[in-house]
This record gives structure tokens, C-alpha cells and sequence, in this order.
């Protein structure tokens, strides 16, 4: 091929390529829902944030239980479930820069819409308990998931085990001073004692 007709192949083939495309925009096979996702992961891995929220929601998981369970068709705190509340409470009280989410979960038993009204309302009472116990709302989000979609143990039956809210960090509070210098592992690995009632933080 001489050296001007390699170009004009080259053209004719990229022309060829988008007409087989259609009218699909290009790229679109490339956005499932969520186009500026990786691109905010990326920036939130290289600055620390997202390795440090991933580091702290396994020291929580490890330090405090994150799960509380209900009655059947209920969303109301039993004292098991506000002792599970406290001890949370605590530790969210210890980590001011942190934010944290509760999602809500129901068996499957239920329609699919009632279920969801129902594990919102679990959430919100944990949320609410937690509010209760000193934790700036602000900080806390109440998030709802299906019994349907995720749970532990896969029954159509009652299933107390799948009847459950479970908090998690979520994130850092982006204006507070320590997030705003990057001072991540200041935050995660600051020392933690469950004896001590939750204590301030600093």
C-alpha cells in the first residue's frame, strides 16, 4: 500500500466502522447508569479516602456488632437491639469525621413494595436511636434494601436472621479539618476503647 493510500483506508474504515454503529451515540456501551463513577473512585483511591473508609468499616465490623434484628412484620427496637444501638453509638460518637449508613432488610414474606416500606422503617428507627444517643443526624443516612435481594438465609419462611438493619461507614465528613488536610490515618487509627463511653473524639 503506498504511503498516500494508507490514510485513505484508514478513513474509509473508521467511516465504515460508525455507520455500522447506527445511531447509537459512541461511547454509550461504555455508560452503564454510573458514567462519572470510576473516574470519582480513582480520585477518592489516590487521595486516601476510599483505602481509609474501607479501613475504618472493617475496624467497625471487628469492634462492634453492626447488625440488630426484629420481630416479625416490625420495626420496633427491642432492648437486644438498642444495647447493639449503644455500643454503635459509641464508636460512631469516637469518629466525628465519619459518616455512616443504615440499610434496612426484610425476609420474604411480603409483598415487594410493603417490604420496602418496612425495611425504611427499620433503618429510620435505628437512625432515630442512634440520633437519640448524641449522634448529629447529619452524620447518618437510612438507606433500605430487600429481604428479596440480600438475605442471609435464603427461605420464603419467617426468618428472624433476615429481619435486620446493618450500619456501615459509609464516608468522611468533607468539611471537617482532619478530612480537609487528608489526615485520614489520623481518624481510622486513632485508639478506641469501648469501656470508656464512647468518649468525644478529638
Amino acid at each position: 500500500m503506498t504511503r498516500t493510500a494508507r490514510p485513505l483506508a484508514l478513513t474509509v474504515a473508521a467511516a465504515l466502522a460508525l455507520s455500522a454503529c447506527g445511531n447509537t451515540p459512541l461511547g454509550s456501551q461504555l455508560d452503564e447508569g454510573g458514567f462519572g463513577n470510576p473516574t470519582m473512585n480513582n480520585i477518592l483511591y489516590h487521595s486516601g479516602e476510599l483505602q481509609y473508609a474501607e479501613v475504618l468499616s472493617e475496624r467497625f465490623a471487628r469492634e462492634v456488632p453492626t447488625t440488630i434484628n426484629f420481630a416479625f412484620n416490625s420495626a420496633t427496637l427491642d432492648e437486644e437491639a438498642r444495647a447493639v444501638l449503644r455500643q454503635q453509638a459509641a464508636f460512631i460518637r469516637h469518629f466525628p469525621e465519619v459518616r455512616f449508613s443504615v440499610y434496612g432488610h426484610t425476609d420474604l414474606v411480603g409483598s415487594r413494595a410493603y417490604n420496602h416500606r418496612l425495611g425504611l422503617r427499620r433503618a429510620r428507627a435505628a437512625v432515630d436511636f442512634l440520633v437519640s444517643q448524641g449522634i448529629d443526624r447529619s452524620r447518618l443516612e437510612a438507606l433500605v434494601s430487600f429481604g428479596e435481594s440480600q438475605p442471609l438465609v435464603a427461605t420464603e419462611a419467617e426468618e428472624r436472621r433476615n429481619r435486620r438493619t446493618v450500619t456501615e461507614v459509609s464516608g468522611f465528613v468533607a468539611t471537617n479539618p482532619l478530612v480537609l488536610d487528608g489526615r485520614y490515618a489520623q481518624i481510622v487509627y486513632r485508639s478506641y476503647t469501648t469501656g470508656g463511653g464512647g468518649g468525644g473524639g478529638s
